[in-house]
This record gives C-alpha cells, structure tokens and sequence, in this order.
C-alpha cells in the first residue's frame, strides 16, 4: 500500500504528520490561506503593529479567500463549510497576527453566527451576503464598563416603544467597532436584575445616538481596532430584534463559538513563534557554533514541539 501523500510541514512542525488526518480539499484551503498569508501579510503586519492599524485595503482578498463566515450556508452567501475548515483558516491567520483572526472570528463568529441562530430570513437574507463579501463589517457588544465577566450584570436597556426600541447604555472593548457598520448589540429589555430579559439587536452604528470611540495605545492586539460606544435615545424599528435570542445564553453561544476559533489561532500563533525560535537558534552563533548545537536550547525547543504536537 502506497504512503499517503502529505504537503510539506511547516518548518517541520507536523512532527506527528497530522496532515495526513486532513482530507485533499482540507490541505488546499490551508495551504491558500498560509500561501496568502505569506505574501500579502507578513510583508506588512510589523508596521501595521507599530503603528496599531488594520490593513483595511485586504479585507476585500480576506473575504474571496472565505474567511468571514466560512460554515455559513451557501444560500446566505457562506461557503457551507465545516467547523474543521473554519480552525484551519483561523489557525493561519493568526500564525501572522492575532488581531487579524481576531477581526476574522468577530466577523464570523460574533455577528454572522448570531444573526443565523437568531435572527429572521429577512435579517440573514439582507446582512449575511454582504458580510460573506466583506461589504458590511460587525462588531459584538455584550462587555460594559462594569460587566465583562459578569455579563448578567449589564445595565444596557433597550425600552419596547409603539414603534419599536429605545437603546441607552454603554458598551466596552467592541473588537471591529469603529470600521464597523453593524453592531449586534446586547440588552436587557425587562428590569435590571432581569438576566432572562437580556435580546440581541442588530444597530447600525450611523444612527443618531450613536457614538463610536476608538481604544488607542493598547499593547496587546495592535493591529485590532477596539472600540466603546455610547447609545443614546437609539430609536430602533421592530425589525432590529433578533427575535429567537432570548437570556445569557443567547450571548455565551456566541463566545462559544468565538472560542473554537480562537482555538485554532492559539495552536497557530504557537507554530510561529516556535519557527522564529529554531530557525534564530540555527542562525545565532555563539563561542564558534549556532546555539541549536547546545542541549540547552535544543530542550527548550522541544518542549515547545512536543505542546505543538499534543495541541
């Protein structure tokens, strides 16, 4: 029986050849992604960190090589594809930079998911195809001043009106927020120790009583774009409910879907730093020899490949 055939590891980092659990199509939607990666990315995500912006100009390349709402149906403008496909492309993109899966896993995860549990044909026939294309971007507001992991505390309230909703409160650390067109925005709608009361609603962010503030100076996630906004007498219309969301758990299936990506990018960042590390260690010469050749270093890489392969 022939061996299967498997691409070529990344720097050697398939250690276990992994690959060969992967089907054909798997390895090519990878490899276009790490491909793209390499070489429309890494040629320009260092400045991008330092200076803390977001390569706006290759949302649209993102966005054709599926990256925003990948196991999105195909009638809504997704790629049908699997939750295996969704990590693998998360795992590329933040072998580059977290903030860039970041953006990607917001976009996916935290709008578009929602919007397709929760929302109604005519919410997920009007926002998922443009997402899918890059045309509209998202944001996810459940975090506060106050309430980050005590989300049942929120104090933002959206008032039933004869004509629809009144939003007021404030939301904290929205990832996309000041690119974003669209922000699926979460609320209490009863009394405030009404956690049961909490709905999503989809706000567009030009609407009057809306203001976006961008974070600066962060450390972490740079190339990120981080925002809070404030809600003020928001009028929105009926139709800006997600009518099937309902509860905390409504938000938290969302995170839960957030996460499985992240995942992914976790293993994937692992991968980079591990290459910068050996090929450093090959290339540093110290008293007449590289320092891969001391059994020092070479413990301490692998160690780092053996948590890659367990991951």
């Amino acid at each position: 029986m022939a061996a299967p055939t498997i691409a070529p590891a990344f720097h050697g980092v398939d250690f276990y050849a992994a690959d060969t659990l992967l089907t054909a199509d798997e390895i090519a939607l990878r490899d276009r992604v790490r491909a793209w990666v390499d070489e429309r990315l890494m040629p320009i995500i260092s400045q991008h960190y330092l200076d803390g912006t977001f390569p706006h100009d290759l949302v649209g390349e993102m966005a054709a090589l599926g990256c925003f709402g990948p196991t999105v149906p195909v009638e809504y403008g997704g790629a049908g594809r699997s939750g295996l496909d969704y990590g693998l492309i998360m795992q590329e993109l933040e072998r580059c930079d977290s903030g860039i899966r970041s953006f990607c896993s917001v976009q996916s995860s935290l709008v578009m998911y929602p919007i397709l549990a929760f929302g109604t044909e005519e919410q997920k026939r009007h926002w998922l195809p443009a997402m899918a294309k890059g045309d509209a971007i998202g944001c996810f507001g459940l975090t506060e001043p106050d309430f980050g992991s005590n989300p049942a505390g929120m104090i933002v309230h959206a008032r039933e009106t004869a004509d629809g909703w009144v939003l007021n409160g404030v939301k904290r650390w929205l990832s996309n927020g000041p690119s974003a067109d669209v922000g699926v925005i979460w609320a209490k709608t009863g009394a405030m120790d009404d956690a049961k009361s909490v709905r999503g609603f989809l706000v567009p962010l030009d609407l009057p009583g809306v203001t976006v503030h961008q974070v600066h100076d962060k450390y972490s996630l740079r190339v990120s774009e981080s925002s809070w906004m404030e809600f003020h007498d928001v009028a929105l219309p009926k139709d800006a409910l997600l009518p099937k969301s309902g509860g905390l758990k409504s938000p938290l299936m969302c995170l839960t879907q957030a996460r499985y990506g992240i995942a992914w990018g976790a293993v994937g960042s692992a991968m980079a730093c591990y290459d910068e590390a050996l090929q450093y260690a090959k290339n540093r010469v110290m008293f007449g020899k590289p320092i891969a050749a001391t059994q020092l270093q070479q413990e301490r890489l692998v160690d780092m490949l053996t948590e890659i392969t367990k991951a």
